[in-house]
């Protein structure tokens, strides 16, 4: 990081333990994406009336290369796992990182391809023997089983139905092993 985390307590007095649980996180975080420029961490406690009891709140905001900007923040729920500053601050770094996941990827280009759909057609079936081929663009025939029809849909088959399927190769030749009818 280019610059020291930025740590700040509002009506809580400063403490070496969150300090520290801050570190360790904002360390997890440059572990797994280590060009970040800047990180402000906000731990407050918004009601400030009581010793025991208030709930605590936090923010993270991190500045990324490229002007990038990633912040999220925890506000007490109501079920009172925040009387704790340390699961908040747990809570609001767990939201973080998945944050900067998303925006690493974004900015590393990483983005699920998705492949062309197989398409084939239903040339035979043998259903008191549960399984069937396909005839591809092709003119390939691919092998398929009952187990590997989509939603315990092999009864719905019919000769000459359009499918969508997955293959790979068999002990006697290409096999479907995802078959789902169009």
């Amino acid at each position: 990081m280019e610059t020291e985390p930025h740590i700040s307590f509002e009506n809580i007095p400063a403490s070496a333990a969150v300090r520290d649980r801050v570190q360790r996180e904002v360390d997890r975080l440059e572990r797994f994406f280590g060009r970040i420029t800047a990180c402000r961490v906000i731990v407050r406690r918004p009601q400030a009336r009581r010793r025991h009891g208030d709930l605590y709140a936090a923010s993270v905001h991190l500045t990324l290369p490229g002007g990038r900007e990633v912040h999220a923040d925890r506000n007490p729920p109501d079920d009172h796992a925040h009387e704790d500053a340390l699961v908040a601050i747990r809570d609001v770094f767990a939201a973080a990182r998945r944050k900067l996941q998303d925006d690493v990827r974004v900015m590393r280009g990483d983005t699920k391809l998705h492949a062309d759909q197989n398409i084939a057609v239903v040339r035979s079936l043998v259903a008191e023997d549960n399984y069937g081929f396909l005839e591809t663009d092709d003119g390939r025939e691919i092998y398929f089983h009952r187990n590997c029809v989509a939603n315990s849909g092999f009864d719905d088959l019919r000769v000459g139905n359009r499918v969508v399927y997955s293959e790979e190769a068999g002990e006697k030749g290409a096999q479907a092993t995802f078959v789902r009818q169009l």
